[in-house]
């Protein structure tokens, strides 16, 4: 088991909706982003179908979610974020949606990425949502080859955008978790910036479920609290 690898220059999150990346991985990326971590958002979906309310249209969603991630990204100290604008709930791991997400890896170039576990479909409690699913394989596909091959989309080399290598994938949520991060002094934070996305989460949710998932996590490695990864190192 890896335990708190050295915190990466940059990483580029590659997530299907808002608050995902918050909730997989916020208190890992609160860590490193207060050791220089240089962090960039790509959402695959704009969160459009995220809401019960009757009331509300698909554009209005789109635009409450995208003003709750920008303000959940803010409580951390992300950098940036590149919203595709897909369609919440239709997303599939296509050539075009891995075409985008290796535009996005040429331009940040970072040297670490973290992406769902496409292979997760559903648990004791749980059915992972396809879109998280397609996310994670279109994620991985661009990271390797796709983002690395000058022949692959060659277009964007024309217009500037050389083939980068990604040192490192840490997969989140995995089946198979080898790596751990000690979230312990970032947990709150990571609380606070998912309190931002008012219309998905209660507080009652937050104070339940993020301590309990992260100390169960933790007990893997002997920590507090913790998140956990599938971690690779490509060469």
């Amino acid at each position: 088991m890896l335990i708190d690898p050295p915190a990466p220059a940059s990483v580029l999150v590659v997530m299907a909706h808002p608050d995902d990346a918050e909730f997989s991985a916020g208190g890992t990326l609160a860590k490193w982003i207060r050791s220089g971590t240089q962090v960039t958002y790509c959402l695959c979906t704009n969160g459009d179908k995220g809401s019960a309310d009757p009331t509300l249209t698909s554009a209005e969603v789109a635009r409450i979610r995208e003003m709750e991630q920008r303000a959940a990204a803010a409580v951390l100290g992300v950098a940036d974020i590149v919203f595709l604008g897909n369609p919440d709930g239709a997303l599939e791991a296509t050539l075009e949606l891995r075409r985008q997400v290796v535009e996005v890896i040429r331009r940040v170039r970072p040297e670490a990425v973290i992406s769902p576990d496409p292979t997760r479909h559903y648990g004791p409690t749980f059915v992972n949502h396809p879109d998280h699913r397609a996310a994670g394989e279109a994620a991985l596909a661009a990271v390797f080859p796709s983002a690395r091959d000058p022949l692959m989309f060659p277009e964007m080399v024309r217009d500037g955008l050389a083939p980068h290598r990604v040192a490192q994938l840490f997969i989140a949520n995995p089946s198979d978790v080898t790596c751990l991060v000690d979230i312990s002094d970032t947990i709150e934070l990571k609380i606070a910036a998912l309190r931002e996305h008012r219309s998905q989460v209660t507080e009652e949710r937050l104070r339940a479920f993020i301590p309990q998932r992260a100390a169960e996590m933790g007990k893997l490695g002997g920590l507090e609290a913790a998140e956990g990864f599938a971690h690779i190192a490509l060469p």
